[in-house]
């Protein structure tokens, strides 16, 4: 099966190494009903790293809760670890680590408190939970901190901590379910997360992660796909997604309004304020002449030029935009999409 667009996010992995498999989940919310999820399939291949693009409504964060237990689907089915999310709700549970958009660790106690805490609701008994929270602060890079409160923990220590609790339980190299991850992170923070993200992955576990850093996907994700208004739209690697809008773009400067307009519906990008569009291009030199020559024969309409790689922004503009500007003074913002899910319990 497969979603109403024809894509199956994933489909390259092998049927015997998926650790998360959804075919045909739908999701509506509200009266009247809203449809948040249009009938997605996701594939997602044991120790890799997926990533989960989209705009604002999506539908990412419904999808991440329906995988890890906390909604059901209105239709479809979905498997983690190898277990139904409905019928095997509790052994999805115990297989899978989830991480919200804010960490969820007591402030009050310190890293190695929360570690033991942690371990002790898990049922592990007392001798048991220090020595797994030691052997987490030290994987985690933070056993100089393990006794400080984590109140004093940088942005980016809250959420390697918030990652080791999401394993005091859970068998390795298990699934991480990582929703927005580096929300209100510096850069440094982030790169902190980034590293130890693939050190999940190196070492077996299977890592979705949802993200509007196209840079983070770029860089962490073995496979990325684009959900737009509850459907997936695309699927690849970086370099696959990249080679739709032509590998290369051609930005160009326009000297007037009617030059904008009448180019702006073959273009990969839009700046109405400086009259700039994006022309998708394999980036040879032979094409990029015979665009120059076609668009504007008599050398009146392109006042500059300018060629570079195309990218993620490049992909999710282009597939996630609902409509050409009008007009080169008019806003490029796209109409409100439908409501994500609350993200309450």
């Amino acid at each position: 099966m497969t979603d109403p667009s024809g894509i199956t996010a994933g489909a390259e992995s092998g049927g015997a190494t998926r650790t998360i498999e959804a075919y045909g989940l739908t999701k509506s919310y509200g009266k009247p009903a809203v449809r948040v999820l249009d009938g997605i399939d996701l594939q997602v291949g044991r120790g890799s790293v997926f990533a989960l693009l989209g705009p604002n409504g999506a539908g990412k964060t419904t999808t991440v809760r329906i995988l890890a237990t906390l909604a059901e689907a209105d239709s479809g089915t979905a498997r983690v670890a190898g277990y139904d999310v409905v019928a095997e709700r509790s052994a999805v549970r115990r297989s899978i680590s989830l991480t919200g958009q804010f960490a969820a660790v007591d402030e009050t106690q310190t890293g190695e408190e929360n570690l033991r805490m942690m371990a002790r609701l898990t049922g592990q008994p007392r001798a048991a939970a220090r020595r797994r929270a030691a052997e987490l602060l030290e994987r985690f890079d933070l056993t100089t901190a393990a006794r400080r409160p984590v109140r004093t923990y940088s942005g980016g220590m809250r959420r390697r901590l918030d990652l080791a609790a999401g394993l005091v339980g859970s068998p390795e190299p298990g699934v991480f379910f990582l929703d927005e991850p580096t929300t209100g992170l510096d850069p440094r923070s982030r790169r902190e997360l980034w590293a130890v993200v693939r050190e999940l992955a190196v070492r077996g576990a299977t890592v979705l992660l949802t993200t509007q850093y196209l840079e983070e996907a770029d860089r962490l994700a073995d496979r990325i796909a684009l959900l737009n208004r509850g459907r997936i739209v695309a699927d690849g690697t970086a370099a696959d997604l990249k080679s739709r809008v032509g590998g290369h773009r051609l930005d160009l400067v326009l000297t007037s309004d009617e030059a904008y307009l009448r180019l702006a519906g073959r273009a990969v990008h839009h700046s109405p304020e400086t009259l700039t569009l994006g022309l998708p291009t394999d980036g040879s030199a032979a094409q990029v002449r015979a665009l120059l020559d076609e668009i504007d024969p008599a050398g009146h309409e392109i006042e500059r030029f300018s060629l570079h790689s195309a990218t993620l922004d490049d992909v999710f503009l282009d597939l996630t935009s609902n409509a050409t500007p009008s007009t080169p003074t008019t806003s490029n913002a796209t109409p409100a999409p439908a409501p994500e899910a609350p993200t309450h319990v």
